[in-house]
C-alpha cells in the first residue's frame, strides 16, 4: 500500500517483501535456503542425538553444544518457514503478533546463542589453564545454571522489544523490505521519535554481544599463554586442537552478525545485500556447527556414523 493511502497507525498485519530488486529470482534463491535449512535441521538433530546417546560427551563442552544446537533450531525454524512462503507462495502478510514474536525470538535467541559460546571458551580456559580443578568447577549443577542464566538474560533483556514495537504508530507503511521481521526495519517504519529504543537496542547488543565477544577474545589470550608454557610440540598441539572447532563457529557466528548489525545501523549498501547477508547470519551458522564439531570431534564423527548406520573408513 502507498505510503500517501496509508491511515492506519496500528495494523494488524504487515508484508514483507522477500528480497527486494531479486524478485525474479526468488524460486531460485530458495533451492539453497531450502538445503541449507534442511541442513541445518537434520545435522543439528543428529548432533543432539550423539550427545544424549554417548556418555563420553556428557562434559560440559558438548552440553553447552548442545544447548547452542537447540538454539541453532529455534532460529533457523523462526525464519526460514515463513521465508520459504514468500519464495514460493508469495504468501507475504505476516499478523504483527506474529511478527513481534518473530523479532523477539530472533534477537534473544541470538543473544543465546552468543553466551553459549562465550560458556564454551570459558570451559575451554577452564579444561588449558587449570585442567585439575575443572571436573570440580564446571559440574553439571554448574552447566546448567550457566544455560538458565544465558537463557534468562536474553529472554530478560530482549522481551522489552515486542512491546515497545508493539505501541508504535506505523503511520506510513505496513511493507517491511525484508525476508523476517527485524527490530531496526519496524523503527524505520514508524513516525515517531525513536532516539530512546535505538539507543536502548544498541546498549543491549554491546552489553551482550559486543561484552560476550571481548570475554571470549580474553580467554583466548589467556589460553594461549598457558599453551605456550607447555614443554612439548605436541601438548601444544593437542591442546590447541581442543579449541579449533569451537574457534570456528565463534568465527561463523560473530563475523556476519557484526557485519549485519553495523550495515543495518550505520551503513548504505544496496538493500538486497544487506538482506542476503542477514539471511547468511541466521541461516550459516546453524548448518556449520554440527558440521564444524562433527569433523574436528573423532568421538562425535564416530557416534554419527553409527547412528546412521554407516561404518567408518
Amino acid at each position: 500500500m502507498a505510503a500517501s493511502n496509508w491511515t492506519m497507525p496500528h495494523p494488524s498485519t504487515f508484508i514483507l517483501l522477500g528480497i527486494p530488486g531479486l524478485e525474479a529470482a526468488h524460486v531460485w534463491i530458495s533451492i539453497p535456503f531450502c538445503s541449507v535449512y534442511i541442513l541445518s535441521l537434520l545435522g543439528n538433530c543428529l548432533l543432539l542425538a550423539v550427545i544424549k546417546t554417548e556418555p563420553s560427551l556428557h562434559e560440559p563442552m558438548y552440553l553447552f553444544l548442545s544447548m547452542l544446537a537447540l538454539a541453532d533450531l529455534v532460529i533457523s525454524t523462526t525464519t526460514l518457514p515463513k521465508t520459504l512462503c514468500i519464495f514460493w507462495f508469495r504468501d507475504r502478510a505476516i499478523h504483527t503478533n506474529a511478527c513481534l514474536t518473530q523479532i523477539f525470538l530472533i534477537h534473544s535467541v541470538s543473544c543465546m546463542e552468543s553466551g553459549f559460546l562465550l560458556a564454551m571458551a570459558f570451559d575451554r580456559y577452564v579444561a588449558i589453564c587449570n585442567p585439575l580443578r575443572h571436573s570440580h568447577i564446571l559440574t553439571n549443577q554448574v552447566v546448567v545454571k550457566v544455560g538458565l542464566v544465558v537463557v534468562m538474560r536474553g529472554a530478560i533483556f530482549l522481551g522489552p522489544h515486542p512491546f515497545l514495537l508493539k505501541h508504535l504508530p506505523y503511520c506510513r507503511t505496513n511493507v517491511i523490505s525484508h525476508t523476517y521481521c527485524e527490530f531496526m526495519a519496524l523503527v524505520k517504519l514508524a513516525c515517531e521519535d525513536t532516539t530512546v529504543m535505538s539507543a536502548y537496542s544498541l546498549a543491549v547488543s554491546v552489553f551482550t554481544g559486543g561484552l560476550d565477544f571481548i570475554l571470549i577474545v580474553l580467554s583466548y589470550i589467556l589460553i594461549l599463554q598457558a599453551v605456550f608454557r607447555l614443554p612439548s610440540k605436541e601438548a601444544r598441539h593437542k591442546s590447541l586442537g581442543t579449541c579449533s572447532a569451537h574457534v570456528i563457529a565463534m568465527l561463523f557466528f560473530y563475523t556476519p552478525a557484526t557485519f549485519t548489525y553495523f550495515s543495518h545501523r550505520f551503513g548504505h549498501m544496496a538493500p538486497h545485500v544487506h538482506i542476503l547477508i542477514a539471511n547468511i547470519y541466521l541461516l550459516f551458522p546453524p548448518m556449520m556447527n554440527p558440521i564444524i564439531y562433527g569433523v574436528r570431534t573423532p568421538m562425535i564423527r564416530e557416534r554419527a556414523l553409527h547412528i546412521l548406520g554407516i561404518k567408518p573408513a
